[in-house]
């Protein structure tokens, strides 16, 4: 079965900076991608970044490319999220997702996720 597991999250001000991360276990994840969604207080989940594991080809919502860098460490099993220049409508529940798929693909009733994470951004 596998497992994802947050951690990372936390209060910061605006314009700060935050490392997530999700230690993913259960199996190898060749085929799979990983990605991360945020879900604001009173809205929808939606979708941040993805990266495929072999190969690793990412995909970002449009919005926050050039402040939001995922990656990944093969040996950690490990799933990153660096958020940089933050601001408070960053302000979400943070999730990881894994799933086999297309890394163009959103999240599918087959994936799996994490628990979530709390980032809370001060203005």
């Amino acid at each position: 079965q596998v497992q994802l597991v947050e951690s990372g999250g936390g209060l910061v001000q605006a314009g700060g900076s935050l490392r997530l991360s999700c230690a993913a276990s259960g199996r190898t994840f060749t085929n799979y991608v990983l990605g991360w969604y945020r879900q604001a207080p009173g809205k929808e989940r939606e979708f941040v970044a993805a990266i495929r594991w072999s190969g690793g080809g990412t995909s970002y919502r449009d919005s926050l490319k050039g402040r939001f860098t995922i990656s990944r460490d093969d040996a950690k099993n490990t799933v990153y999220l660096q958020m940089n220049s933050l601001k408070p409508e960053d302000t979400a529940i943070y999730y990881c997702n894994a799933g086999v798929k297309s890394i163009a693909t959103m999240a599918s009733p087959n994936d799996y996720w994490g628990q979530g994470t709390q980032v809370a951004v001060s203005s």
